[in-house]
């Protein structure tokens, strides 16, 4: 792991993780060493990839999800403990800082979304957008690529849920707005806490937890139904936030809540332990030792089923704090069931098939 004393600003990760899969990994012993600063705020790199296949099958039984679609691989947003920072290792790069900084662009997501839907064998699924990286990160701005997938999803009438911390999505309103005329879409937004110090901090790229908040309020009232994910739940951090959180999302028009509690696996550890140590190192070992309390005395566990929620009496506590304010704020709300009946095949997709 090749870390700085120097605090990026703007960044998540503060280190360049070593790569497992890389048969040789750059190392920097000493700053001093080299005439150029490697561990420095870069602009964005991107990357282009045509991919064979856009559609990713979900075989965990626990993420809520069959199916989903990332258009983008890394993501600018920099939050520091992304459990989709692993993932960007298959291709190369450091979970570290390359994750937010080297971006591989799937340009030809859309194209390939209405291959699968062109197929006989395809039977509407809900299709999750940003299982794993943020769909609606800053360069989605200038690519749309998410947009286009929006648009052969409504085309098809084949039903979407979206999670996102960007309010980017409000630029997709008109499609969305026609989706859940349908029931063809739900929005849920990432909210960890209301501070925003935190915020800055945690999750460095992202839209403030105010312009979420004020995006789920807009969408509800154009008819979209808006949820929220409250998590990670870090404790000894933001564990007491949930409850306001959930508070002010139903307030602002949410329907529905979730959450997970945080775990460090593989390389995610390190960043996160940096991380800590460079931004609260007074309460370092006691965040430390309580994530481990929700995973048996270790930082991750990896058991389907009790990974998300964690175990103990402290995964107890969080799981009740969280309950008490579901039934208090959201106990009223009524959220629309899917319709898997608007599907069809367009004329032009049979004439595709040809």
């Amino acid at each position: 792991m090749i870390s700085s004393n120097l605090y990026i600003k703007g960044r998540g990760a503060q280190v360049l993780t070593a790569n497992p899969f890389n048969s040789q990994n750059y190392v920097q012993e000493h700053v001093e060493g080299l005439d150029e600063d490697w561990i420095s705020d870069k602009l964005t790199k991107e990357f282009f990839e045509s991919p064979k296949s856009i559609l990713n099958k979900v075989d965990s039984p626990d993420v809520g999800m069959m199916y989903s679609i990332n258009p983008y691989q890394g993501c600018e947003h920099g939050c520091v403990y992304c459990y989709a920072r692993n993932s960007h290792q298959y291709w190369g790069f450091s979970a570290g800082l390359d994750f937010e900084t080297k971006i591989v662009i799937k340009r030809n997501a859309a194209e390939l979304l209405r291959k699968v839907f062109d197929k006989d064998k395809w039977q509407p699924q809900v299709i999750s957008f940003s299982g794993n990286t943020d769909c609606y990160q800053p360069l989605e701005r200038k690519y749309k690529i998410t947009r286009s997938l929006i648009e052969v999803c409504m085309e098809y009438g084949n039903p979407i849920g979206i999670l996102t911390k960007n309010s980017l999505v409000y630029r997709d309103a008109d499609l969305l707005q026609e989706m859940a005329k349908k029931n063809l879409v739900r929005v849920m937004f990432t909210i960890t806490s209301l501070r925003e110090d935190l915020r800055l901090k945690l999750e460095p790229r992202t839209a403030t937890y105010k312009a979420r908040l004020k995006t789920i309020e807009k969408l509800t009232l154009m008819g979209i139904p808006c949820g929220i994910m409250a998590g990670p739940v870090i404790p000894g951090l933001n564990n007491y936030d949930t409850p306001q959180v959930i508070k002010a999302a139903a307030a602002h028009g949410a329907l529905f809540a979730g959450y997970t509690v945080l775990r460090l696996n593989s390389s995610i550890k390190d960043i996160f332990e940096d991380w800590l140590e460079k931004n609260y190192p007074d309460s370092r070992q006691k965040i430390i030792s309580q994530i481990k309390q929700l995973h048996g005395g270790k930082v991750n566990d990896s058991e389907w089923g009790r990974r998300m929620k964690g175990d103990g009496k402290l995964a107890e506590s969080i799981h009740q704090l969280i309950a008490q304010a579901k039934k208090k704020y959201l106990k009223d709300c009524i959220i629309p069931e899917y319709n898997y009946s608007a599907f069809k095949r367009t004329d032009n997709g049979q004439l595709r098939m040809f």
